[in-house]
């Protein structure tokens, strides 16, 4: 068994954290937790420090919660939507977590959605949670 939860450094992340491990806990599944950016010009060094930082406090929460672990920095281009669906795909997960924040429709409309790319292109079921 294998649980993948998509993992940004904010409330929603922290709680899409949380739950899914918790239910690695129940389920004696292994979590793969993801980090995704798309890279780029926009993507500097210190942005590239803070994102591993992270990660390795992610890490370390994890090692000494006992769960068996992936942790994954991915920077290759892909939306965090395609780079979630592909690693659940990889890992034939049972289900994606991921937390969801509130949006207006204009914000929906031009910044798209990768929470709803990934709850309507997963082929595995998706558990949404919110930020605490």
């Amino acid at each position: 068994m294998a649980i993948v939860v998509g993992y940004v450094a904010t409330k929603e992340g922290r709680a899409a954290l949380k739950r899914a491990a918790e239910e690695c806990v129940l389920r004696g599944a292994k979590l793969v937790v993801i980090s995704s950016h798309r890279g780029g010009k926009d993507f500097d060094a210190n942005e590239a420090s803070q994102f591993e930082s992270e990660l390795s406090r992610v890490q370390a929460l994890l090692e000494d919660k006992g769960l068996e672990h992936e942790v994954r920095q991915l920077v290759r281009g892909n939306d965090p939507a395609e780079d979630l669906i592909s690693v659940a795909e990889e890992e034939k997960a049972d289900f994606i977590v991921i937390g969801l924040r509130r949006r207006s429709p204009v914000g929906k409309l031009i910044l798209g959605s990768n929470a709803q790319r990934i709850l309507l292109d997963a082929s595995c079921p998706v558990l949404a949670v919110k930020g605490d």
